[in-house]
C-alpha cells in the first residue's frame, strides 16, 4: 500500500476509486464500505484508495477536544494495509485547507489533483468552507468533472446504525463488549511503555504505563485484556484506566498488569486490547484492601 502525505499521486493511482472520510475506528460499517469499494473498483479496472484527514476536522475546529479518537493515525494506516487498500492519502487539515470553498474542492482537488473516477462518500458528507458542500452538489458536477458518486449506505446492526459516535458512547459507558462487536475486533490502545511511580511493583503487581494521548477515555475502571508486545508476543492481563483515588491522584493513567511477565518493558511498544469490563474504579481504605481486590480482579479476568 502506497501512502501519500499530499496529492502528488503516482500515475497508477490517478483516475482511481476513492472513499473520503474520517474512518475513525475502522468499524464494521467502514469495513463494508471498503470491501464493496474494492469490489466495484476491480469491476471497473480501477485502483481503490482512501482520503483521510489529520487531525480529524472536529478536533481542528475544537482545540479543547482532546480525548476523542477511537484509533491513532498509526492504527488507521495499519488497518488500511490489512484490508487490501491500494493507497492512502493523509491530508493535513489546517487553516488553509479549511477555507477551500466547496466548488474549489471539487474543481481543484477531486478533478485536477486526484482525478477521481469513482467517489465513495456517506450521504451526510459535508465539505468546503462552512460545510456548504454536500452530495447534491457533488452529483450536480459529475458530468462536468468526469467522476461518478457512490453514496455509502449506513450499516445496521439490530436496527442501530453503526457509527464512530455510537462506539465512543459505548466505550464511555464501559460497554466494551458492545463496542467490540461494532468494531468487529477488540478495541485496542497502542503506546510506548513509560516509567511511572512504580507503585504497582511495590505492592506486588507491576504495571506497564502508557499515555492515552488523544484516545477516547473509556469508563474508568478495570478491564481484562490481551497485550501484544512489539507485535510478537500476546499475553493476558488486566488494565486499570482511571485516577487512582486510593493514592489521592487526579491525573488519568492507563496501567496494565501482565500475567506471568517478570521483565520490564520500558520504551517498548505494546498494544492493549480491552476484552471485558470487570469493575468500575473505587477508592480503598488501605493498601491491604486494594491488593485483595486486585487479586480478585485477576481471578475474574483469568
Amino acid at each position: 500500500m502506497k501512502i501519500y502525505k499530499n496529492y502528488n499521486l503516482k500515475n497508477k493511482h490517478k483516475n482511481s476509486a476513492i472513499a473520503i472520510g474520517n474512518f475513525d475506528g475502522f468499524h464494521l460499517g467502514h469495513q463494508k464500505v471498503i470491501k464493496n469499494g474494492i469490489k466495484i473498483a476491480k469491476k471497473n479496472n480501477l485502483k481503490f484508495g482512501l482520503l483521510v484527514f489529520q487531525p480529524l476536522p472536529i478536533m481542528f475546529f475544537n482545540k479543547k477536544l482532546k480525548n476523542y479518537r477511537i484509533d491513532s493515525l498509526e492504527q488507521k494506516i495499519s488497518s488500511s494495509k490489512n484490508y487490501g487498500i491500494d493507497f492512502l492519502i493523509i491530508k493535513k487539515f489546517d487553516k488553509k485547507f479549511s477555507n477551500i470553498t466547496a466548488n474549489n474542492f471539487i474543481k481543484e482537488i477531486i478533478f485536477r489533483k486526484l482525478k477521481i473516477k469513482l467517489l465513495f462518500i456517506s450521504k451526510n458528507f459535508r465539505f468546503g468552507k462552512n460545510r456548504t458542500g454536500n452530495v447534491k452538489l457533488l452529483k450536480k458536477n459529475e458530468k462536468l468533472f468526469g467522476y461518478k458518486v457512490k453514496t455509502i449506505q449506513p450499516f445496521l446492526k439490530k436496527r442501530l446504525t453503526i457509527s464512530s459516535t455510537l462506539i465512543r458512547k459505548k466505550l464511555s459507558q464501559g460497554k466494551i463488549n458492545y463496542a467490540n462487536r461494532l468494531l468487529g475486533r477488540f478495541w485496542t490502545i497502542e503506546g510506548i511503555v513509560e516509567r511511572g511511580e512504580r507503585r504497582g511493583r511495590k505492592i506486588g503487581f507491576p504495571t506497564c504505563n502508557i499515555d492515552l494521548k488523544n484516545y477516547i477515555i473509556p469508563k474508568p475502571g478495570v478491564y481484562s485484556s490481551k497485550i501484544i508486545i512489539n507485535n510478537k508476543y500476546k499475553k493476558s492481563g488486566i488494565t486499570n484506566i482511571g485516577y487512582r483515588p486510593t493514592f489521592g491522584k487526579k491525573k488519568l493513567i492507563l496501567e496494565a498488569h501482565i500475567f506471568s511477565l517478570k521483565k520490564n518493558l520500558y520504551d517498548k511498544r505494546i498494544k492493549i486490547m480491552l476484552t471485558k469490563f470487570i469493575r468500575k474504579e473505587k477508592k480503598f481504605k488501605n493498601i491491604t484492601q486494594l491488593k485483595k481486590q486486585i487479586k480478585s480482579d485477576i481471578k475474574n479476568a483469568k
